[in-house]
């Protein structure tokens, strides 16, 4: 089932909501009608968003997603305040390029905390929730980098790859049950993150774009709303073919 459409008896939780994907979204969604919670760690930043929508559109929740009990907290306060989660997205994530070569375990497993734990955490509220009530949506944001292991996104496809997974099971899990979930593949959109890659990253995506692109797709019934369309079908490809001739394309992304 398609996200619900806007109600005044509920909202849709959109965490990473301060800056990126999940702000340019935020701001889409407000625009089609849907009361928004936003949460994010930068308080001032979630001001500064709500403050790009009509009054009282988007309600602002500061967060770390990575802290188990403020999300708690958190997914209990945005239902005392703006009614039954209807809907979610989880979009909060980090991404620092790792190399083999000085391999950071902190840094890969700050990664692993907030792209993978940041959605672990609040999924367990809100499915207990929804399931309960027999209505909702979630959409995961993953990544295409989640088709095929690149050179120096090892961690982060990795998390990106593990948040698929844990998409299609539950995909199948709380299907017949009221509850959707999604899972949202993007290439590269323009970000702050993308924003410290240091090569050519092809189909550059507008962030505003890839926001009515995600807002588009939660209205649909496809379980994948993956884009843009050239790059998905190349990571799909690249997936596919022997790892022998896939490890030859993708030697060629490492720097000397």
């Amino acid at each position: 089932m398609a996200l619900p459409p806007p109600s005044t008896a509920g909202c849709v939780w959109i965490t990473g909501a301060s800056s990126g994907i999940g702000a340019a979204l935020a701001l889409e969604l407000a625009r089609r009608g849907y009361r928004i919670a936003a949460s994010a760690r930068g308080a001032d930043d979630l001001d500064a968003l709500a403050g790009r929508a009509a009054p009282a559109a988007i309600a602002c929740f500061p967060l770390d997603v990575t802290d188990h009990g403020a999300v708690l907290e958190t997914a209990a306060a945005i239902e005392g305040q703006c009614g039954p989660i209807l809907g979610a997205v989880f979009c909060a994530g980090t991404f620092r390029p790792i190399a083999a070569d000085g391999f950071d375990a902190e840094a890969a497993l700050k990664q692993v905390a907030v792209n993978l734990g940041g959605v672990i955490h609040p999924l367990e509220p809100l499915l207990a929730a929804m399931l309960a009530r027999g209505s909702g949506h979630i959409a995961i944001v993953a990544s295409l980098t989640s088709h095929f292991g690149l050179p120096r996104a090892g961690v982060y496809g990795g998390t990106k790859a593990a948040l698929v997974n844990l998409a299609e099971a539950l995909h199948v899990e709380c299907r017949g049950r009221g509850v959707t979930v999604q899972v949202v593949n993007p290439g590269f959109v323009e970000t702050l993150l993308t924003a410290r890659n240091d090569f050519p990253m092809p189909f550059l995506v507008p962030v505003e774009k890839a926001a009515t692109i995600i807002a588009d797709g939660l209205a649909g019934e496809r379980f994948e709303i993956a884009f843009p369309w050239q790059m998905a079908w190349a990571t799909r490809l690249l997936a596919l073919l022997p790892r022998r001739l896939a490890f030859a394309i993708t030697r060629r992304m490492v720097r000397r």
